[in-house]
């Protein structure tokens, strides 16, 4: 070994030490660190939204200043994490990875792209570390608890889907058609439907009870066909929560906040010793 190079004990020491910092909120200094990036975080998009305040045009040049201090900052912490991990690919590609890389990613284009910094509101997903960071465990274990209903559930949502977008299928054209001028000869006012796509637009306004009213039947069979549009979304609307809820049943258990240094993956047990999912020691 080279008299330059530190021993792999060192540096597996340095590591684990870093990740414990970084990705974990169980020690004073990893909580020190994620409260300070939470601010870091905030600081960032309240930048980039008063950047396009026009009052505060004159200040601009310092909010780009901030703005750019903060990414700097903010690509130090992931090539940090990166480094600290044993699998940097699988953490690249996780969902905070994605986050955490799209984060910095906007103000760079900006450079290519003007007006490309406004995408870095994006960084607000990473408020969902709050969860781990402040020890918040019943609502990490709801959070893990609903995201495992839903995917249980899944099937039963491509089903209702599935009906929606058939009942949206059918509702549209029926619509252009009932509101079409040869089905209303001599009507003076001019039909809002003037194409299938923006009767399905329609359909969906209506069927999820938004009702933006920028497209609205004319003719008393159209407004009756929207009414019982609505009727049938009311009916629908409450079966995906149904669906979730069944599955939420007997999901009770307290989850840690600790994060797998090898695959990333987080929500173990309070008690776990070793990873549910790759097996190795925590």
């Amino acid at each position: 070994m080279s008299q330059t190079e530190p021993p792999a004990s060192t540096v597996s020491s340095w590591r684990h030490r870093l990740h414990e910092v970084i990705f974990e909120a169980d020690t004073p200094a990893g909580k020190t660190f994620d409260v300070f990036l939470l601010l870091a975080i905030f600081a960032s998009v309240v930048t980039v939204s008063l950047e396009t305040v026009e009052e505060l045009e004159n200040h601009k040049p310092l909010f780009l200043r901030i703005e750019w201090c903060l990414t700097i900052l903010f690509t130090i912490e992931y090539g940090m994490r990166l480094l600290c991990v044993r699998r940097p690919v699988r953490y690249a590609t996780s969902f905070f990875g994605v986050v955490d890389l799209l984060a910095i990613l906007p103000t760079y284009l900006s450079l290519l792209f003007t007006g490309a910094q406004s995408l870095a509101v994006i960084r607000a997903l990473r408020f969902l570390r709050a969860f781990r960071i402040f020890k918040l465990a019943r609502m990490l274990r709801e959070a893990s608890e609903l995201r495992k209903a839903i995917w249980d559930s899944r099937g039963k949502i491509v089903v209702f889907l599935t009906t929606v977008v058939t009942v949206v299928t059918i509702a549209g054209p029926a619509m252009y058609l009932v509101e079409s001028p040869e089905w209303n000869p001599g009507r003076e006012v001019q039909s809002q439907f003037t194409s299938i796509p923006q009767a399905m637009y329609w359909a969906i306004v209506t069927m999820t009870t938004v009702g933006y009213g920028d497209v609205v039947p004319q003719t008393a069979l159209g407004k009756l066909l929207s009414a019982a549009l609505i009727m049938v979304g009311y009916s629908l609307i409450i079966v995906p929560t149904g669906f979730v809820s069944a599955e939420l049943v007997g999901l009770k258990r307290a989850v840690s906040t600790q994060a797998c240094p090898h695959c990333m993956s987080e929500g173990h047990d309070l008690d776990a010793k070793y990873c549910k999912r790759c097996g190795n020691k925590l």
